[in-house]
């Protein structure tokens, strides 16, 4: 029997598309592997440089069975704030990895700019953003892999070091 809320997120239209797959428990709960996979792989989807965040972080949940609302959460830290300095970084990767040379950067919205002036800028981009995905979300999921083990392991001992009576 499922429950009011659930039931009532599943008949929205929006959520029909997905059928039962969005009410799988797994999507919802608070075990590690949800909750580190979740980061790790919304960490790799902020580099992601389209604007499909969401579906795509929806998507990868419903298909590796990963906690939905840690991996949207994770891929807002790529918002209007933080997009500029975090696609420039992968920008200066790419180019770092590349050789590519710090050219003189001048822009100018005309047709003639972004067919000449933007084309040369999007593999060194592309790479970039590829590499800091798998950093990142590596990091992300190895990080907060081991924090949740070290804070088990810190309540495992007090448990036993100081049991109630």
């Amino acid at each position: 029997m499922l429950s009011a809320k659930v039931q009532a997120l599943r008949d929205r239209w929006y959520v029909r598309v997905f059928g039962q797959r969005l009410t799988d428990p797994a999507l919802w709960s608070m075990q590690r592997r949800g909750i580190t996979g979740a980061f790790g792989l919304g960490m790799a989807i902020c580099f992601v440089p389209l604007p499909v965040h969401i579906p795509l972080a929806i998507a990868c949940a419903l298909i590796l069975r990963l906690n939905v609302p840690v991996l949207v959460g994770t891929v807002f830290l790529v918002n209007p704030l933080t997009v500029v300095p975090v696609y420039y970084l992968a920008f200066r990767v790419g180019a770092l990895i590349l050789g590519w040379k710090q050219k003189r950067f001048h822009f100018e919205l005309s047709w003639d700019w972004l067919q000449f002036g933007l084309g040369p800028l999007w593999k060194p981009f592309l790479l970039g953003c590829a590499i800091c995905a798998l950093i990142a979300g590596i990091s992300g999921w190895l990080t907060l892999e081991f924090v949740w083990v070290q804070r088990v392991r810190k309540k495992y001992r007090e448990r036993h070091l100081h049991p109630r009576p």
